[in-house]
């Protein structure tokens, strides 16, 4: 989806403090380690599925997007949602980081 198709700019000064960011830096940013923890993924998507996450420079897809990729249904760490996250970027094709080297699949 292109950017102009969203209702705000994913990489707005507000949203990305002057600088692009990508994926799991944005959908961190949706979450409180100290408040928000454990998380039910349905009541992250409840809040957040409409929001635009830029997954890499040219590609713009909602939280809904990712969250259809996703097998957990509970986050009981922040760690536990970044892992989550990146498992289900990846699935979907959205992310191409392997922190063990090359892709996995």
């Amino acid at each position: 989806m292109a950017d102009t198709d969203w209702p705000y700019d994913p990489d707005s000064d507000e949203g990305s403090e002057g600088m692009r960011k990508y994926g799991q830096a944005i959908l961190a940013k949706k979450v409180d380690e100290d408040e928000d923890f454990p998380l039910r993924a349905g009541d992250f998507l409840d809040e957040h599925a409409d929001d635009p996450i830029r997954v890499n420079y040219d590609e713009v897809v909602s939280v809904a997007d990712i969250f259809e990729h996703l097998d957990v249904e509970e986050f009981e760490t922040i760690t536990d949602f970044h892992t989550a996250m990146g498992r289900a970027m990846r699935e979907a094709g959205y992310w191409n980081y392997y922190p063990d080297g090359d892709d996995p699949v």
